[in-house]
C-alpha cells in the first residue's frame, strides 16, 4: 500500500463563452471538460506554476495516491491509484511543492475524466466513439492555458514533459511564449523520426484491424478491441525498456499454456512477459484514446502548428525561455541523436539551453523509474538561477 498522500482529481469544464472548442482539423467539441491535479499552492502573483505533460497512456493523476475518478470507472484500476511521477512531484522532490503548484491535465481525448471518445456526445446522449474528431498537440496545448487561464496563472515557471509530453510542451511554448521561463524536456524530440512513424503505424493497424473495433463504435457491445489494444501495446512496449531488463523482468513469467491447441503456445518466459503486458494494459486504457493520441503524434509538425518555414525559426519565440534537455542513452523510443538534433536547433534559434545524457540500463522508462537520475538537475534548474549557455 502506498504512503504518498490521498489527492483528488479536479474538473474543468469550458463555459458557454469558450464554446464551441475549435480544433486544429477544422472539426469543433461543442462541450469540453478536463481532468487535472494539482500538487502544492498557487501563490497570490499566479506565478510559480509548474505544468507537467504526460506521456502517451498517462493521466492527470502524477502524484499522490487516487482510488477512484469520476467518469474513468471502465478504466481506473489498482495500476491508476498511485501517481506515474509520485517519486518527482512533492516537497523537497525534484517538483518541489513546497515552492510551486505543479499541474498535469489529462488530454482532450483522453479516457480519465476529460472528454474523449467514451464520453457522452451531449447531442445524442451516446458515446462518441469513432466520431470524436481527430486532434492534434497543439489542440492540447491550447485547451490547457484555458484552464489555466480559468484557475489564475499569470506566469508558468516550468513545463515538464517526457516523451509525446515533451512535444505537447514544445507545442505550448512555442504558442504562449511569453508564458513560460523555464522547459524541461525528457527523452523527447522536437518531430518523428521515420521508425517512430513505422511504430506508430503498426500500432494503428493493429486497433483498426481488430474485428471488434467497428470503426471505433465499440461501447456497448459484448466485446472490444482488446486484441488490436494489447497488439498496439506490445509494438509499443519494446521501444520503451532495454531488451537488459525486458529480460530481467520477464524471467519470473510463468508460461501458461493456450486451451485453443491450434493457436501459437508461448514457449519462453519474454513472450509470456509482452503478452501479460498487452492483457494488463487493455484494463486500463481505450482504444480509440490511444488512437486519437497516436494520430496527433504522427501528424505533430511544429513549424506548420506556428505558421512557421521550419522549427529554428518557431523556437525563435522563445529565445527568452531557458530550456533542459535530457537522453538517457539506452532509449530506443526517442533515440538521444532526437535530442542531438534539438538541442542544435535551439542553440541555431538563439534559445539558452542546457544538454544532459542520464546512463541507465532501463530505457526510455528510466525517466518514470530512476528519479535519483534526474531529481538534482532538474531541481537545480527550478530552484536556482542556473547559469545557461546558448
Amino acid at each position: 500500500m502506498s504512503d504518498s498522500p490521498p489527492v483528488e482529481t479536479h474538473f474543468f469544464h469550458f463555459g458557454p463563452e469558450h464554446l464551441p472548442f475549435e480544433l486544429s482539423s477544422g472539426e469543433s467539441l461543442p462541450e469540453v471538460s478536463l481532468a487535472y491535479e494539482t500538487y502544492g499552492t498557487l501563490n497570490q502573483a499566479g506565478d510559480n506554476a509548474i505544468v507537467v505533460f504526460h506521456a502517451l497512456s498517462g493521466s492527470q493523476h502524477a502524484a499522490g495516491t487516487n482510488p477512484a475518478v469520476p467518469g474513468a470507472e471502465a478504466f481506473w484500476t489498482k495500476e491508476c491509484h498511485e501517481g506515474w511521477w509520485d517519486a518527482f512531484i512533492g516537497p523537497n522532490r525534484a517538483l518541489n511543492t513546497d515552492k510551486f503548484c505543479v499541474i498535469c491535465v489529462n488530454y482532450i481525448g483522453g479516457c480519465y475524466g476529460s472528454t474523449g471518445p467514451s464520453s457522452l456526445h451531449p447531442e445524442t446522449g451516446k458515446p462518441y466513439g469513432g466520431a470524436f474528431p481527430s486532434l492534434s498537440f497543439l489542440d492540447l496545448a491550447r485547451s490547457q492555458k484555458r484552464l489555466l487561464d480559468h484557475i489564475g496563472v499569470t506566469r508558468l515557471h516550468a513545463l515538464v514533459g517526457a516523451s509525446v509530453g515533451g512535444m505537447i510542451a514544445l507545442s505550448f511554448a512555442t504558442h504562449y511564449p511569453e508564458l513560460v521561463e523555464y522547459v524541461a524536456l525528457i527523452g523527447s524530440g522536437t518531430s518523428l523520426s521515420s521508425l517512430q512513424r513505422i511504430h506508430n503505424y503498426e500500432q494503428i493497424c493493429a486497433i483498426q484491424l481488430d474485428p471488434h473495433f467497428n470503426h471505433g463504435d465499440y461501447y456497448g457491445q459484448a466485446s472490444r478491441p482488446e486484441h488490436g489494444l494489447s497488439l498496439a501495446r506490445i509494438v509499443a512496449h519494446k521501444t520503451y525498456v532495454s531488451i537488459q531488463t525486458l529480460e530481467q523482468r520477464a524471467s519470473s513469467e510463468i508460461i501458461q499454456p493456450n486451451p485453443d491447441s491450434n493457436l501459437y503456445q508461448l514457449n519462453h518466459q519474454v513472450e509470456s512477459y509482452m503478452n501479460n503486458k498487452g492483457g494488463r494494459f487493455v484494463q486500463r486504457f481505450d482504444a480509440n484514446t490511444y488512437l486519437r493520441v497516436m494520430e496527433a503524434w504522427q501528424r505533430f509538425d511544429l513549424a506548420k502548428e506556428n505558421g512557421c518555414g521550419s522549427i529554428v525559426e518557431a523556437l525563435r519565440k522563445c529565445r527568452h525561455q531557458k530550456y533542459m534537455v535530457f537522453s538517457i542513452d539506452s532509449d530506443v523510443c526517442f533515440y538521444p541523436d532526437e535530442q542531438l538534433d534539438m538541442v542544435q536547433q535551439l542553440k541555431e534559434a538563439d534559445v539558452p539551453c542546457r544538454y544532459l545524457t542520464v546512463h541507465s540500463d532501463k530505457g526510455h522508462d528510466s525517466f518514470l523509474l530512476e528519479p535519483e537520475l534526474f531529481t538534482p538537475y532538474l531541481a537545480y534548474m527550478l530552484e536556482h538561477d542556473w547559469e545557461f549557455g546558448k
